[in-house]
């Protein structure tokens, strides 16, 4: 399959085989904030990454982590294997082409190491984004689902001019604006020289500064304001580089930019949530009759049968002429204290979109900007309302005046947190809501999230908005209460009579008006089929994990962070698995104290609920060098120093981290799993150390240790490994590639390097035979546990739980809960029975298609 040019614009290709999610779900503010542009990641179950259409490669950094590619049309798509995977040097990383190079859809990019990335990295979430200021905007995306290599990832589609670079000169179009000039050269002190996250940080401190900023090292030229120009450098960490600026802001410039690239920690730095663009407003049709579609952009997925309800707004009058300086101040500190107070009573705890909503329009409310410029307008006479009105529309005025989209998508908070303050102002705070009728699909020329908050979403069925943009805050709000919605439908929505039949299409992106009873009954029978189906694997997310006869099967989550613990146990989690722990010990110059650790896993227990937690202890070894453990020179890091044999050779650590995973309360909520075992004898020497860590600090609840089948070796030996572990886990990653003989990285060899290769499936039938004679639990956390393929096949060789990434988890409980224990036998036996990975896979396949046939429609 190849990406086309369809009727919204450009088609792009999954580039990669894993499970789309949000952006808003990456551990990373500069994605999560969209500052490098807009699209979703990818949870990977794949190991090659390739090109998502046709185009030409622009960046591709020495450390093959990530990479840039444009499109024949000029869409510029960024792909970022993992996160903070610069700091891994290249290592696990292959690339298979160079930059300047042309490719076509789905030629191979680059292939990685996804055990290693998963150990070393931050998280394996990668983001797939449509970079910010190239023209284009993302029309529809598809988030939430299995995706296969070559599936359709998401739409794009031109903004014009407005939304591309914004009239910033590009290399050698130096451009004049008047004002000074600034020169100032800089020791470049990132970590990791000029990536993703410093480039976006970088591109978003020159927002709204005027002029032109160039920075030139290393031979190379490039506008600042350009994420991908910047990346495209290859600035290391130690280089010298020259930053230039014209005009009015050069200084302002020059200093914000020298502040990023000398401030040590200035990669990691937190920056301000900056969405990516909107889309333009469509010209409606002239008439709208009954058979009639309007076009638009999607804002919330979904399908919606309901009627015609305009949205009922009216203006707030206001007087000019205040009644004094004294009084109308403090009129006005009345009404922003009362508002505020309402924002911080609707902020609650945790986070959630409307929450993140709460937040910004409390930073507009509080900012001395616009705050004082009602009150330069109070001091010449006018009333506190009309001084704020004029405040705030000074102020979209504003940023209006930017040719942002993105930043034009912000005057709708502004005018709803304009419209709160007056609404105090006038008196009119406490009038009553519009009441809708059953199934109202609202109409309007635009919709302030105050303005939905406030109506009955169990009534409201969809919304349709003549303007708008796809990121605007009410979009992002409709789609997190499920309600879809579509934006940019032009001045035809006006034209709809109150009460007509709708057929709301957000996914097509199109409104049918008045389509006919046909149409609408056929959209209602899928609309039950949808929710039917969306309320079933809510249930098997939300419940244990059964399997059709009563099979107990316990599904758990791998994790790496604490916003990974977040997402599994919103997705329904059973606990963790699988705590990958390196991510306390990579990236700094000294190890973690004890106590930092046992706060960290103490954090991670309470946002698994008291779910159970199983931490794996370091695995670290030559693959994985860290300052502070300097380990000796191997020609195979991969057969020498790595998991428990580290451990055991560096005992200080081991001993550190095992009292602070015993001091996390609850008591029983945690087990400590051992990874890279070989034999029995390396289990008793970490109890004896389990043991003194528990007399240490006096806690008298004994502790599960298990044990990870990596090898072959531990797979043979799992009769003895029994008498001495409590649980077996397996690790599918690295028992393929040593049974196999493969290795990971090898990208000739990638394709071939299947976990469902029957010689890794007979040890694992092992595996799990040696803890069926004594009683143990035996459970996969490698990456077959999240191919929802494999699953009946491990519960039917033996396994009792599987540990997923996060994003699975409710597809695999559901498709537990289809399976009999005769289907898993039955299928483990013939695929044991197979000559390869290809005729497993084809076996699965047929299991699948009977599961779809039971399958009611």
């Amino acid at each position: 399959m190849r990406a086309t040019e369809g009727r919204a614009g450009l088609v792009l290709l999954s580039p990669l085989s894993g499970w789309s999610t949000p952006l808003d779900e990456v551990p990373d503010p500069v994605f999560a904030g969209r500052m490098l542009g807009d699209g979703l990641a990818l949870d990977p179950t794949g190991t090659t990454l390739h090109a998502p259409c046709d185009g030409e490669i622009i960046a591709l950094p020495e450390s093959r982590h990530a990479v840039t590619l444009r499109s024949d049309s000029g869409a510029e798509i960024l792909m970022h294997v993992g996160i903070d995977t610069v700091a891994l040097g290249g290592a696990g990383f292959e690339a298979h082409v160079q930059q300047g190079q042309r490719v076509a859809a789905g030629e191979r990019l680059i292939t990685f190491d996804l055990d290693l990335i998963a150990r070393r990295a931050k998280s394996l979430l990668t983001p797939i984004l449509l970079m910010e200021g190239c023209g284009f905007a993302v029309v529809r995306s598809i988030e939430s689902r299995e995706l296969a290599v070559g599936d359709v990832l998401m739409e794009i589609a031109p903004v014009g001019e407005a939304g591309g670079r914004g009239g910033i000169a590009g290399p050698g179009e130096a451009r004049e604006e008047g004002g000074e000039s600034e020169i100032r050269r800089v020791t470049v002190a990132l970590e990791h020289g000029i990536h993703a996250r410093p480039a976006a940080q970088i591109a978003g401190a020159l927002k709204l500064l005027t002029g032109e900023v160039r920075l030139a090292a290393r031979g190379r030229s490039a506008n600042a304001r350009s994420t991908v120009a910047l990346m495209k450098m290859g600035v290391h960490k130690g280089d010298e580089v020259e930053i230039r600026a014209g005009g009015r802001d050069a200084a302002t410039a020059v200093n914000a930019v020298a502040a990023l690239l000398t401030e040590v920690h200035g990669s990691d730095a937190r920056p301000a949530l900056i969405p990516p663009p909107g889309t333009a407003a469509q010209t409606a049709p002239a008439e709208v009759r009954a058979g009639s579609e309007l076009a638009g952009v999607v804002a919330s997925r979904g399908l919606a049968v309901g009627q015609a309800v305009p949205l009922a707004v009216h203006e707030i009058a206001v007087v000019q002429t205040g009644a004094g300086i004294e009084h109308e101040t403090l009129q006005l500190e009345r009404a922003r204290s009362q508002v505020a107070a309402r924002l911080q009573a609707a902020r609650g705890a945790g986070r959630s979109t409307a929450q993140e909503i709460v937040e910004a329009h409390l930073a507009l409310l509080e900012d001395p900007e616009l705050t004082d410029s009602a009150l330069a307008l109070i001091a010449r006479g006018d009333s506190a309302a009309y001084a704020w009105r004029g405040a705030i529309g000074d102020s979209i005025e504003a940023l209006r005046a930017l040719d942002d989209p993105r930043m034009a998508e912000r005057v709708d908070d502004l005018r709803d947190l304009g419209r709160q303050v007056l609404l105090v102002l006038t008196g009119e705070a406490g009038a009553a809501p519009q009441v809708l009728p059953p199934e109202a699909i609202l109409l309007a020329q635009e919709l302030l999230p105050s303005q939905l908050v406030s109506l009955d979403a169990s009534r409201l069925a969809g919304i349709c908005l003549v303007a708008g943009g796809a990121t605007s805050h009410v979009a992002i709000l409709a789609a997190a209460m499920g309600i879809p919605a579509l934006v940019a439908l032009g001045t035809g929505v006006q034209r709809i009579h109150a009460g007509t039949p709708l057929l709301l299409d957000a996914e097509a992106g199109l409104l049918h008006v008045d389509p006919g009873a046909d149409r609408l009954a056929a959209a209602r029978r899928q609309l039950e089929i949808r929710a039917a189906r969306l309320t079933a694997e809510r249930e098997a997310a939300r419940e244990d994990c059964y399997t059709a006869d009563g099979r107990r099967i316990e599904v758990f989550a791998n994790i790496g962070s604490l916003a990974e613990a977040q997402a599994a146990a919103r997705n329904g989690a059973e606990g963790c698995g699988l705590l990958r722990t390196e991510f306390l010990f990579l990236e700094r110059e000294t190890p973690p104290s004890e106590a930092e650790q046992r706060a960290q896993y103490q954090l991670l227990a309470e946002a698994l609920a008291g779910k159970p937690l199983t931490v794996r202890t370091l695995d670290i070894g030559g693959d994985k060098p860290i300052p502070y453990l300097p380990m000796p020179a191997e020609e195979n890091p991969a057969l020498g120093l790595r998991g428990v044999r580290t451990s055991l050779w560096r005992p200080d650590l081991l001993r550190e981290q095992l009292r602070a995973i015993l001091g996390v309360r609850p008591y029983d909520q945690c087990r400590i799993l051992l990874p890279m075992i070989t034999d029995a004898a390396e289990i008793r020497a970490v109890r004896v150390m389990v043991e003194e860590a528990r007399a240490a600090i006096g806690r008298p609840e004994p502790i599960e240790v298990g044990v990870m089948i990596e090898t072959p070796a531990s797979a043979l030996m799992a009769e003895s490994i029994a008498v001495e572990a409590d649980f077996f886990s397996v690790g599918t990653n690295d028992l393929t590639q040593y049974t196999l003989a493969m290795d990971r990285g090898h990208s000739e060899l990638a394709a071939r390097l299947d976990a469902l290769h029957p010689a890794v499936l007979r040890l694992i039938a092992r595996t799990a035979e040696a803890a069926q004679a004594r009683k143990r639990m035996v459970a996969v956390c490698g990456g077959l546990a999240s191919d929802p393929v494999a699953a009946p096949i491990l519960i039917g060789l033996g396994v009792h739980e599987l540990s997923a990434v996060p994003s699975v988890i409710p597809r695999l409980k559901a498709l537990i809960r289809k399976l009999t224990m005769a289907d898993c036998t039955d299928i483990a036996r013939q695929a044991l029975e197979q000559s390869s990975a290809e005729a497993v896979r084809e076996l699965a396949a047929r299991l699948a298609a009977r599961q779809s046939e039971r399958e009611p429609v």
